[in-house]
């Protein structure tokens, strides 16, 4: 006998309920409050219901996680590559949410910038 819990299909404790998804169910079930997971779930959601509305980085989620299916056929491998993604997008979540990018090539006229 298998100690696999089966999530994301229908008729099992961990599924999309409502408009809610798996992540949502994990979440819930194990009294995960860190609002920092609160976030990351939306994200999920977001990619996981077709609803990219829902958060900006949903459609980058989604996108990512549709290429991964793509080039790893062994689920093992997929899950160790996407592991990461999640990882860099709790510690987003978590630590650099309000971090923003301003580096300007054009102001220090990089290769392919267009200098006025």
């Amino acid at each position: 006998m298998s100690s696999a819990i089966p999530y994301d299909v229908p008729d099992v404790e961990l599924t999309h309920v409502g408009e809610q998804c798996s992540f949502d169910a994990f979440l819930s079930k194990y009294r995960l409050d860190d609002p920092a997971l609160a976030e990351l779930a939306v994200i999920v959601r977001g990619a996981d219901t077709a609803r990219p509305e829902l958060a900006p980085q949903a459609a980058g989620l989604l996108a990512i996680s549709l290429g991964l299916s793509y080039n790893f056929r062994d689920d093992h491998e997929m899950l160790k590559h996407g592991l990461v993604v999640y990882d860099a997008l709790y510690a987003w979540c978590r630590h650099t949410r309000g971090e923003t990018h301003t580096w300007n090539p054009a102001a220090i006229g990089a290769y392919g910038a267009n200098v006025a």
